[in-house]
């Protein structure tokens, strides 16, 4: 059994259709079976919140919990609120890790979406 779950983080947004995607993210995670329990949490203005999704996991039987910032750079939110997070959860469940992963940002294949965005604004096809 994989004792892991990933906490996948967005802001949030009052838009449902905003929130939607990140619950479309974490499906996808799910389906390749690599993380199986896959939480989805939000920053602000959604829930649930990076607390109470931290404590799904936890709940759920998780021993390690990776934070996974759905932001693209390491700004405030990331660099403060997000370990501000797992610093509180990691006090409220001693048994379990809480580790923080990188933002998004400069991950080489992010460059690969880029540019396939671009192209569909065009009006091209995908190489």
């Amino acid at each position: 059994m994989n004792r892991t779950s990933l906490l996948l983080i967005a802001h949030g947004s009052r838009r449902a259709e905003a929130n939607a995607d990140l619950e479309h993210v974490a499906e996808g995670l799910r389906a390749r079976g690599n993380y199986p329990d896959v939480q989805v949490s939000f920053l602000e203005l959604a829930e649930p919140s990076i607390d109470d999704g931290g404590a799904l996991c936890a709940r759920r039987g998780a021993m390690d919990v990776i934070l996974l910032p759905y932001f693209l750079s390491p700004g405030k939110h990331v660099v403060e609120d997000l370990a501000a997070a797992r610093d509180r959860l990691a006090a409220t469940f001693p048994g379990v890790r809480f580790v923080l992963a990188e933002p998004l940002g400069r991950h080489p294949l992010l460059l690969e979406v880029l540019e396939q965005r671009a192209g569909e604004a065009v009006g091209e096809r995908p190489a």
